[in-house]
């Protein structure tokens, strides 16, 4: 009676046993899909953040070629109005110091007129042809310290971020006391900013800070500074 009774109850647990798995798969099938759906949701929201991210940032480039664009241009309006202001070409007195940028050699003067025209017409390409002509023909003119700085202006305008550095950085290098050192420097941050090395825009705006804490590129430098901190 008993040896019946004892294989009666196993059956009986293996049956409940099997029956409680049966009864847990479409729960565990249930969850399942469920992690899979939330995935895939996750997934396509990250797809569309990701494409949001890419376009908001295409936008914000767009708008920083555009405020590139307007102020080379500007710099080279208020460098034509200066000219015109100077008597169209005629130096004034330097400072204490100082070389004319203008008291050149009247084909170097030509040359470099040449060079400006196409910077102020905002075809910078051919201007930062013309400037670096220039240096390979008159290495040692009076003009050369201009050139210099128009040429890695022109290069920073078309985006040669990397040769506008590189450009300028000799120049100052070269000429600390070139009263366009300050503005190298600061064309030089912007390209640094451009190329996103921001740790080397920011020293190079500490520097003209330092250097040069009476320019109008200081000024520039110490708001520029704010936002990076």
């Amino acid at each position: 009676m008993h040896a019946y009774k004892k294989p009666f109850r196993l059956a009986t647990v293996a049956l409940f046993a099997t029956a409680a798995l049966f009864a847990s798969l479409p729960a565990k099938a249930f969850a399942d899909d469920e992690a899979r759906r939330a995935i895939l949701e996750l997934r396509q929201q990250i797809r569309q953040m990701n494409e949001q991210n890419t376009q908001a940032r295409l936008q914000l480039a767009d708008q920083i070629d555009t405020l590139r664009s307007e102020v080379v241009s500007l710099r080279g309006q208020v460098e034509k109005l200066s000219w015109q202001a100077s008597g169209q070409g005629q130096a004034n007195s330097p400072a204490p110091g100082q070389q004319s940028p203008h008291a050149a050699d009247p084909q170097e003067q030509a040359v470099f007129d040449s060079a400006m025209d196409a910077y102020r017409a905002g075809q910078y390409k051919p201007a930062a042809d013309a400037f670096a002509g220039f240096l390979a023909a008159y290495p040692s003119s009076v003009l050369a310290d201009e050139v210099r700085f128009y040429e890695g202006s022109s290069l920073y305008a078309v985006k040669s971020f990397k040769t506008s550095i590189q450009k300028l950085q000799a120049f100052v290098k070269a000429s600390p006391q070139s009263p366009r050192a300050a503005d190298a420097l600061m064309v030089t941050a912007s390209s640094q900013i451009e190329l996103n090395d921001l740790s080397g825009a920011k020293t190079t705006l500490q520097r003209i800070v330092k250097d040069y804490p009476q320019s109008e590129a200081a000024e520039t430098a110490r708001s520029r500074l704010k936002l990076l901190e």
